[in-house]
């Protein structure tokens, strides 16, 4: 089955939810084009989240996707983010940042029983998750008004636990995809491969259909998917120079410079691995490291040094997540885009 017949598109392609440089605009755009777009949410509050349906809803009477995460929130550790704070110590210092004015947290809240209700008065025809799924009481809420459930597997025992426990369709994750690994069976990042090699693995092992991303940049790469049995693409990379994207400037520059060239893991933004264009802080920190505390806490401690760094025009500590492949990020519509992806 494709996409197109699971969804009820007109296209093989969905624009990836990408949380931090997108609202509904683009979402509403890839929909209104044929595609399936997606809304990234688990920055969102509740009240903003609303907001944001009420658009989409306004907007378009294509079906659309919101997006979650699904991890459990780690317990606070003391030791873990005195760690974090000794490691950034020296920037603070440079940037006249006082260190016990910074506030301890996370900005990334999981699936919970709250946000089921709020969906369930818009029945989002699509929800999709990262890190897993949500309990099976929370998946059958989503279930109850019709919608489809996808989410991540970044290996074969995902893509197979997935469809053992409840998902309509996996979207194969490949090492080279930007953002947020999908990976949540375990930690090893050595069990992580790319896109063209992970997905005709997955193919064979479930019966689901199943969605490639990572690396995809062009009409040529989704006809390369859809040859090994890809049901459709995920895209998000070439999405992030449209005008509907928030993209700030400083990232927009990277994307569109050689350092574009030069991505990364790194668990140094949020403390959990995410790929990106090299940063000053990734370069000297890492990428990789022990110090940062369990995602989603790594992320207040660098607040004010992003916010510093921003105000003088450099990106030192900025989120410059990108996929190995920047080759197709282009400044035209979004509508215009996922034509163009999708003419092959």
């Amino acid at each position: 089955m494709t996409i197109q017949e699971l969804f009820g598109i007109g296209l093989p392609i969905i624009q990836a939810p990408m949380a931090g440089v997108q609202t509904s605009a683009l979402a509403i755009a890839v929909s209104n084009a044929g595609g399936l777009g997606s809304l990234p949410c688990a920055m969102l509050t509740p009240e903003v989240l609303r907001a944001e349906l009420e658009a989409i809803t306004a907007q378009t009477r294509q079906p659309y996707n919101v997006n979650f995460f699904c991890h459990t929130p780690p317990e606070p550790d003391p030791q873990r983010e005195s760690q974090w704070r000794a490691a950034l110590a020296p920037y603070y210092a440079e940037f006249g940042i006082d260190p016990a004015s910074v506030p301890a947290g996370g900005g990334r809240s999981p699936f919970s029983a709250e946000l089921a209700d709020l969906l369930q008065a818009y029945r989002p025809p699509v929800v999709s998750f990262h890190f897993g799924l949500p309990p099976p009481e929370l998946l059958q809420r989503v279930k109850s008004w019709g919608a489809k459930v996808l989410s991540s597997a970044t290996t074969v025992a995902e893509a197979r636990w997935l469809e053992a426990n409840g998902a309509d369709a996996v979207i194969a994750q490949g090492l080279e995809a930007g953002g947020h690994r999908g990976i949540f069976l375990g930690d090893d990042l050595t069990t992580q491969i790319g896109t063209m090699a992970l997905l005709p693995q997955v193919v064979r092992a479930v019966r689901i259909p199943v969605i490639a991303a990572g690396g995809i940049a062009d009409a040529q790469g989704v006809k390369a998917a859809l040859a090994l049995g890809a049901a459709g693409v995920q895209v998000g990379t070439s999405y992030l120079l449209c005008p509907e994207a928030t993209t700030t400037a400083l990232h927009r520059a990277a994307l569109q410079s050689g350092r574009a060239e030069h991505t990364a893991l790194t668990n140094l933004i949020t403390g959990r691995p995410a790929r990106g264009i090299l940063n000053r802080l990734m370069k000297e920190l890492g990428p990789l490291s022990a110090a940062p505390p369990a995602f989603p806490l790594a992320t207040a401690a660098l607040a004010p040094l992003k916010a510093a760094a921003e105000q003088l025009g450099r990106d030192d500590f900025s989120t410059l997540w990108s996929g190995q492949n920047a080759s197709g990020c282009r400044e035209v519509p979004a509508a215009e885009l996922t034509r163009v992806l999708a003419a092959f």
